[in-house]
């Protein structure tokens, strides 16, 4: 069982605790753990604390793009390198043993089981009743595939697309997500794994603020209709109270403000009144009662309304804009084996010399753009200028290091260093770099894209049974071009093409 753990944090001092719970207990450790750094503004380092030292050589931090959960976990686990990739919150402790609990729930799984929800316990005082706050998170113990906790299966994740950017909190794109597994044919297994989410400190008004996922569920109920909830196990909650109460509050306070009949006035105010004091009382009464929850019950009672009506209206003007842009579905590929002249740098015959390596334009963004999306990469190369005697194996790594000085790491370096006529297997058009390549990365060759800028590197990928992408040069024969299935005016445009728009994002 091999997996990858994926963290998206916003810079909270939780994570160092996360990071040494993570490492206690027995159990396989993670192939890497990706933390991605989704601070809008960065004021300086991630604050990693001391993770133990078993860890401390797997933790990568990723930047995000301060976009929500929702992307830094397609940052996450674009990076991942495992079959599986398990997602932890930032403010959980997963107990003593999780590794092996986790390594027993995966090896349990059905063949089409796409994930495994861990279980979260949320501890809550024992010497009083809890806060609304506090039975708010004690939620999480009934939420259905919960990420504060939750394993998928890499290829599933890469066939749905990933979580729903459009989901901009951490609210309802993990119900999303594991829905359209369910509408691909997947199954969802609980573990018994055990993840323990404390309560956190919370602003006096948090419950106001939470009232933005009204907005999500309109998203919901568009993209799953209108039996979403029951299949997602979602309590529907009290919306259409709150309109109730927020229409009768701003009738009576039209009809008030322009001097109206009194009557009418008061009877709407009076509705207004009812609404807001039966949300409070059912706030309060399974509450601690003390003088500091009940003002911040009354108060926030008063609000929460209005807050959740504007939050719904707000969702439903956006859903047909939201709809009409879909996230790209495009499976990313596991990796993108590049060759080296004509494709990423000006082709110089039998060069030997670091000094004359030139990077094609938009080589090194198009590179940089498959690094943040996750994707593999290496160099498959023919050099046939070794075995002509022309240059050396030295010469020929030289200038692969100036490359790479230039562009950025690019993975392995696979090179056919014979001549056309030494009857290898390696050389292009023959798949051998090609499968030689996949098999150092440990994908399949289906999964791999080839771009090159001759026809060779387009036969070598359908050889090995890999896509081919032709960004053609004043070298490449016409015929060339016209088999390729998959023509880029440039290596930039390959990408595009292979990530799709923006990235693959």
């Amino acid at each position: 069982m091999s997996y990858d753990v994926v963290v998206p944090t916003g810079g909270r001092e939780t994570l160092a605790a996360l990071l040494v719970a993570l490492g206690g207990g027995d159990g396989p450790l993670p192939g890497r753990i990706v933390v991605v750094d989704d601070r809008p503004a960065p004021a300086g380092p991630l604050a990693l604390g001391d993770p133990p030292e078993s860890l401390r050589e797997l933790i990568e931090v990723h930047a995000g793009e301060g976009r929500g959960p929702a992307a830094a976990r397609n940052t996450g686990w674009r990076r991942s390198r495992s079959r599986w990739v398990a997602f932890l919150d930032d403010d959980v402790l997963p107990e003593p043993g999780w590794r092996q609990a986790l390594a027993r729930d995966i090896d349990a799984l059905a063949d089409r089981a796409a994930g495994s929800q861990g279980r979260i316990r949320v501890p809550l005082p024992a010497e009083r009743k809890p806060t609304d706050w506090e039975r708010n998170t004690a939620g999480l113990e009934r939420a259905r595939w919960a990420t504060a906790d939750m394993a998928y299966r890499r290829d599933v994740l890469s066939a749905l697309g990933g979580f729903d950017e459009r989901f901009p909190r951490a609210y309802r794109e993990d119900a999303d997500l594991a829905l359209r597994a369910l509408d691909a044919g997947w199954e969802i297994a609980e573990g018994k794994r055990i993840t323990v989410h404390p309560v956190r400190p919370a602003p006096r008004l948090v419950s106001v603020a939470l009232q933005a996922g009204n907005a999500d569920d309109v998203l919901m109920r568009a993209l799953h209709g209108p039996g979403w909830r029951a299949r997602a196990d979602a309590p529907r909650g009290r919306l259409r109270r709150h309109l109730a109460t927020t229409v009768a509050g701003a009738a009576g306070a039209a009809v008030l403000a322009t001097r109206g009949p009194s009557k009418p006035s008061a009877a709407l105010l009076g509705a207004w009144l009812a609404g807001t004091g039966e949300l409070a009382w059912n706030r309060i009464a399974p509450g601690p009662r003390t003088p500091s929850e009940v003002t911040t019950m009354l108060m926030t009672s008063a609000l929460i309304p209005p807050a959740a009506s504007a939050h719904w209206i707000r969702g439903q003007m956006d859903r047909r804009r939201l709809l009409r842009h879909p996230p790209s579905k495009r499976p990313l590929p596991e990796a993108v084996l590049l060759d080296r002249d004509g494709t990423l740098i000006h082709d110089v015959p039998y060069n030997g010399d670091p000094s004359r390596v030139e990077p094609l334009p938009g080589a090194v963004e198009a590179v940089d753009g498959l690094r943040a999306a996750g994707v593999q990469l290496a160099v498959i190369s023919n050099q046939s200028g070794v075995g002509r005697g022309l240059i050396g194996e030295r010469d020929v790594a030289a200038v692969n290091s100036r490359v790479e000085e230039l562009l950025g790491p690019l993975g392995p370096w696979l090179v056919c260093p014979h001549a056309p006529g030494d009857g290898c297997r390696c050389r292009k058009p023959l798949p051998g770099l090609v499968l030689a390549a996949a098999e150092r990365l440990g994908v399949s060759p289906e999964s791999c894209v080839v771009i090159g800028d001759i026809g060779a590197d387009i036969e070598a990928a359908r050889a090995a049974g890999a896509r081919g992408v032709l960004v053609p040069t004043k070298a490449t024969r016409r015929e060339e071009v016209a088999a390729a299935p998959v023509v880029a005016d440039s290596l930039r445009e390959a990408v595009e093409t292979i990530l799709g728009p923006g990235g693959g994002a």
